[in-house]
């Protein structure tokens, strides 16, 4: 939940989905994922999920409803630095944000989130470089953004 909600720059319900979709999609396809590979598996389903939402958004109509629920959801307010934080990842590219998400919050290598992506390494690098200065850049650097564990 924790990605999915970054990979979707904080849209809790829109994260749900994308989890929900994955989880379904695994149980669907479980006798042939290899136990090595689910959770490298699970991540390029979620990206692909998230990208393939956004490709979709274009040409889905939402239908209003003139009736009014009986009961009022209300979500909790992220508190003002998560708010910057998510405010800040949905101006990156999504391939750009998944590959920040994916090296410095899932603390995923290089390797696999290259192939999470469908990209390169170096795609990978560079794309994680950009997306944590135009993260600092937007954040006014009030915040400090942490480079990953590893440098792969």
């Amino acid at each position: 939940m924790r990605v999915a909600t970054l990979l979707s720059a904080g849209n809790a319900h829109r994260a749900e989905d994308l989890v929900q979709n994955v989880l379904l999609r695994m149980y669907l396809s479980w006798p042939r994922i290899r136990s090595d590979t689910r959770d490298a598996y699970a991540r390029k389903m979620l990206v692909n999920a998230d990208l393939d939402e956004r490709r979709r958004r274009h040409a889905r109509v939402e239908v209003t409803h003139a009736e009014v629920p009986d009961v009022v959801i209300e979500d909790a307010e992220p508190i003002d630095t998560e708010a910057a934080v998510f405010r800040a990842l949905a101006q990156l590219p999504p391939g750009m944000r998944a590959a920040v998400v994916l090296r410095h919050v899932a603390d995923v290598s290089v390797a696999e989130t290259a192939d999470a992506l469908g990209c390169s390494e170096g795609t990978v690098k560079s794309q994680t470089a950009r997306g944590l200065a135009q993260l600092r850049t937007a954040l006014n650097g009030n915040a400090t953004v942490e480079k990953g564990h590893g440098h792969d």
